[in-house]
């Protein structure tokens, strides 16, 4: 019996895996195959305004979108909407459909976990951003124990002899003991107690990982309890007022493997990316309590350090980490730019003192992110 469970849970793992590769890039974690939490659209939700112009840039990247990939692009600026360019499948090529909009955030969703946690420090669940992470039997006897909250949230866990992108070759979410574990797809409680026991922490020094991101969002969700729906609630309906159904993923369906825990996996249409981004802007310009958190993590940014690749993207070309967030580019350091980057291209950049948005939403990144996003950020 032992032997037959070990067998199912094993090839649970491999479809898993190979389910992942067959679908690359935006549509690896399809929505309906995964339980998650559901935020319901507000009825008061914002309503934009728009001025619309036509971008050539733009326009020649989606004539050839075949190849760029790219599916949604939206530029915010002056209060309003003005390139508003769309060309979303209603299928993808594996043949999942897409629900009413909704796109993956991938890798963005870290930053919406840390806007999240941002949230829970304001109504108190959380004290600040220094609290340890104690009295979590979660991660007790491991690295992660006693961890200061902010360190966690810059990336810099100490964590780089087990995970994440300093490991040679580069594993974003991979474990190094067990390639074949991805840690999007296993309970936090079973990684900690299977991978991570007795294991201590290294120099802290700036280590971007999957990992790091669902500690952060399940030691929330272990501190508010009853609430962390509640808080959900309160962050996308109530403050951000999205027009519809947003998801957070839990881990994968493998109910032998005990309860599920959070992700940072998150889904939403492409307005109401607009929206979450603007809200972002607005907090941080009206000095709300969301908006003091932004710049608390803003102040404790850290150097990236990282050097021998640079992508075509918000992540290869912002030069440091703060709070989940990209922050400090190349040609840009001087001006108050922050970043959400995501697998595939998905690209949110919000330029604070500006006031200027670009939402890139795409099912892989061969767009020439330089012309349509970087130059239009930096005008």
């Amino acid at each position: 019996m032992k032997k037959a469970i070990l067998i199912l849970v094993a090839c649970l793992l491999l479809s898993g895996n190979a389910y992942a590769k067959k679908n690359k890039n935006t549509w690896d974690y399809p929505l309906l195959e995964y339980s998650g939490w559901v935020i319901k659209g507000s009825e008061n939700h914002y309503k934009f305004q728009s001025n619309l112009r036509e971008d050539k840039d733009v326009l020649k990247e989606f004539k050839n979108n075949k190849n760029t990939g790219i599916i949604s692009y939206l530029l915010f600026e002056n209060d309003k909407i003005v390139i508003d360019v769309s060309d979303i499948p209603k299928k993808v090529s594996s043949g999942e459909t897409i629900i009413d909009g909704l796109l993956p955030s991938h890798s963005m969703g870290k930053s919406l976990v840390s806007y999240v946690t941002g949230h829970a420090i304001c109504e108190g669940y959380i004290s600040s951003v220094d609290e340890k992470i104690s009295g979590w039997d979660v991660v007790k006897n491991t690295l992660y124990e006693d961890q200061v909250l902010i360190d966690l949230l810059n990336m810099q866990a100490g964590d780089q002899k087990y995970i994440g992108e300093r490991l040679k070759p580069r594993r974003d979410n991979i474990l190094k003991k067990d390639k074949k574990i991805n840690v999007n797809m296993v309970r936090l409680n079973t990684l900690m107690k299977d991978y991570f026991q007795g294991t201590k922490k290294s120099k802290p020094v700036y280590n971007y990982s999957a990992l790091t991101t669902n500690v952060i969002m399940n030691y929330v969700i272990f501190k508010t309890g009853d609430d962390w729906e509640k808080l959900l609630h309160k962050v996308f309906n109530e403050h951000v007022k999205v027009k519809d159904n947003v998801y957070f993923h839990q881990t994968a369906p493998l109910p032998l493997w005990g309860p599920y825990s959070g992700r940072y996996s998150f889904y939403a249409t492409r307005y109401d990316y607009l929206r979450i981004a603007k809200t972002i802007m607005d907090d941080w310009n009206n000095n709300t309590c969301a908006g003091k958190y932004l710049k608390t993590i803003y102040e404790r940014r850290i150097n990236k350090n990282i050097t021998g690749y640079k992508v075509a993207g918000i992540s290869g070309y912002a030069k440091k980490y703060g709070g989940q967030f990209h922050f400090d580019f190349d040609g840009l350091k001087k001006r108050k730019i922050l970043g959400m980057d995501g697998m595939g291209g998905q690209q949110i950049i919000i330029d604070f003192e500006k006031k200027r948005i670009i939402v890139v939403n795409s099912s892989d990144q061969h767009y020439k992110w330089k012309r349509i996003v970087y130059k239009k950020i930096k005008q």
